[in-house]
């Protein structure tokens, strides 16, 4: 399967929860909302699961940040319904592509001896 990754502005980062699982594992997991500018469906919701990952979207993450998030999509079936998840297992700042360009161009002209070759 190919990666999947998604950019989007954070516009909600829920509160982490935890419990106990049945072996007596303690766990946390923190869901958090993109939106990726698209039409139709714009925003999209991932969760972090395990407490490194959710430290690093505390820290490192905040509201209106823009991200990169990669991901792997699972589904449950449940009573007779499907339930799905998606779990982000990398989030990072998104690059301006536009920035990068301009720096580029800037780096360009910088060089631009007049010379027409």
């Amino acid at each position: 399967m190919e990666e999947l990754k998604l950019k989007g502005k954070i516009v909600k980062i829920l509160e982490a929860e935890s419990g106990t699982s049945k072996a007596g594992k303690s766990w946390i997991k923190q869901n958090f909302v993109i939106d990726t500018g698209a039409t139709y469906n714009p925003e999209v919701c991932f969760e972090v699961f395990g407490q490194e990952k959710v430290d690093n979207l505390q820290k490192y993450n905040k509201v209106g940040q823009e991200v990169e998030v990669s991901f792997n999509i699972s589904s449950r079936e449940y009573n007779g319904k499907y339930f799905h998840n998606l779990s982000a297992w990398k989030v990072f700042t998104a690059k301006n592509e536009k920035s990068e360009i301009e720096q580029l161009a800037k780096t360009i002209d910088a060089e631009d001896d007049g010379l027409p070759f």
